[in-house]
């Protein structure tokens, strides 16, 4: 029996305000990419790669991150924009990519950017939705976001998700595919591990015989290559 949504309160932010009154006319308002506003290919074109963009975020935007049925389909309007979203999110690549190296907590963080368009209103949030990863699986999760009345109220199945209401913060999309706990993984640089590079010192630990070997062989061969190539009689 799955685990129910543990319960948490809404905060303030930007997205749920209706308006900023003339601020909302400033450059910084986000362009909304629209199916119904894809009329020729090139126009396609850019609306999925808005998807890619929000989902992978702007350091993947790799051609071997494509998934080439899911825009078949969708160029073919064989599915909607919101099954496209769910596609790239459920994708392998995007498994290996970003929910591979994150905890659950991160990936709360991530996916409530990349497909709700806002942050975790709390972390009474990031600890009820990361629950829901570990009960019921990464898919699953996917599927709770997308279908949500949130999303369906904010994009439906048409609109490409993209940032509520930003205003002078980063845009989500730079923000990192790891967090520290990933890096901090990683092997530490060890800069001392190398000595720096001594002529004197080289020059008495060298093996000279074992390099006039290899001067000889090389001369040798060379050499024997040269013979070749004048005792081969040219063509015609």
């Amino acid at each position: 029996m799955a685990l129910p949504l543990l319960e948490y309160k809404p905060t303030t932010q930007n997205q749920r305000v209706s308006s900023f009154g003339t601020a909302d006319q400033t450059g910084e308002a986000p362009y909304i990419y629209r199916l119904e506003d894809a009329t020729s290919p090139s126009e396609m074109d850019e609306l999925i790669q808005s998807a890619y963009r929000q989902v992978f975020n702007e350091q993947e935007m790799l051609q071997f991150n494509r998934q080439v049925t899911l825009e078949t389909q969708l160029k073919n309007r064989a599915i909607s924009v919101q099954d496209f979203i769910r596609g790239l999110a459920k994708s392998e690549r995007f498994y290996q990519l970003v929910v591979a190296p994150n905890n659950n907590y991160r990936l709360v963080e991530l996916c409530f950017k990349r497909l709700l368009g806002r942050s975790p209103y709390s972390k009474e949030e990031e600890v009820a939705w990361s629950v829901q990863i570990g009960d019921r699986g990464w898919d699953s999760f996917v599927d709770a976001l997308i279908d949500s009345d949130e999303y369906n109220q904010a994009f439906g199945d048409a609109i490409v998700p993209y940032q509520r209401k930003r205003m002078a913060e980063r845009p989500f999309s730079f923000t990192p595919r790891y967090g520290a706990d990933y890096r901090d993984r990683l092997p530490t640089p060890q800069p001392n591990q190398f000595q720096p590079f001594k002529l004197s010192k080289f020059l008495k630990t060298t093996n000279w015989s074992r390099v006039s070997a290899v001067l000889i062989t090389l001369v040798g061969l060379v050499g024997f290559m040269l013979l070749l190539a004048l005792s081969t009689p040219s063509a015609g």
